[in-house]
């Protein structure tokens, strides 16, 4: 089990300076952690400044690059043997964090749920909850919150995916089906996110889409045919169907049904070749 004194706090903050300085604060208050690092991702209102007075120690960007970049900066730059995630905008308590670092070693990336209730708009708990379902879906593994950025992992396992990890605002999504299909322990921890300061820099009709490009691209390089094969389900399905049907209606079959069907073989095909691609990657990570 881990403890403060083996963690890294990283805290990407991009013009945060009236929410940084408390969250520093308590978070020093909460225990005797390894350090405390907020990447100052460009910010124009001394957010590092504030951070650095609070007693963190500040890695700033000279320009803004996204949080996923400000991120990978603090996973390269820190020292501890795991890392802790959190926001600046005050949402997430310091209990918390204590709750998802000392379910680490047992598992190696825990996740802060955040209830339904303590997410915000009702159109984003419902988008929220369209992509849990997709990432089940393709990881087999129930997810309550793909998108929390509150999380605790094994740095050396974070070091591995740094390379795949978006600059923008999809690390959480990222991580989450990396570990998943590397076949890492992943635990979901529900936590109560307080009203955060300002607005979120996240649209969901922006970066929904996105999100879900990212959980396509992680599945085909880890598990591929679970992509492919119900592609190629359907393509067989509805070949089969229309053929079914033109013979019935026509007493022939068409040209169409035999190109989806034809499809449908192709498209398995590839889904081995990339499943086969993926295994060889895996190995060689191991």
């Amino acid at each position: 089990m881990a403890g403060p004194s083996d963690v890294t706090v990283v805290i990407p903050a991009m013009n945060e300076a009236a929410t940084i300085a408390g969250v520093v604060r308590d978070l020093r208050g909460a225990g005797p952690w390894h350090e405390i690092l907020v990447i100052d991702d460009g910010s124009t209102d001394g957010t590092g400044a504030a951070a650095s007075d609070a007693g963190a120690r500040v890695i700033r960007h000279p320009y803004n690059k996204g949080n996923g970049a400000a991120v990978k900066t603090g996973i390269r730059a820190g020292t501890g043997d795991y890392v802790l995630i959190i926001d600046a905008d005050g949402q997430h308590q310091p209990a918390d964090a204590l709750r998802l670092i000392a379910r680490l070693g047992e598992y190696d990336l825990v996740v802060g749920a955040r209830t339904s209730d303590t997410q915000a708009g009702p159109v984003r708990r419902v988008g929220n909850g369209v992509l849990n379902r997709i990432a089940s879906f393709l990881t087999d593994h129930p997810i309550s919150d793909l998108t929390s950025g509150f999380r605790a992992a094994r740095r050396e396992h974070l070091l591995e995916f740094v390379h795949l990890l978006p600059n923008g605002f999809s690390t959480p999504t990222t991580t989450t089906m990396c570990f998943l299909r590397a076949g890492y322990n992943v635990a979901f921890e529900a936590v109560q996110a307080r009203q955060r300061v300002g607005t979120s820099k996240i649209r969901l009709s922006r970066d929904g889409p996105k999100f879900l490009i990212i959980m396509l691209r992680i599945m085909t390089i880890f598990s591929p045919l679970r992509i492919f094969l119900p592609i190629a389900a359907v393509s067989f399905a509805l070949g089969c169907g229309y053929a079914v049907w033109t013979i019935y209606d026509e007493t022939d079959g068409t040209n169409s049904s035999v190109l989806l069907i034809m499809l449908a073989v192709l498209i398995v095909l590839i889904g081995l070749v990339s499943e086969q691609v993926a295994s060889l990657r895996a190995d060689g990570r191991k």
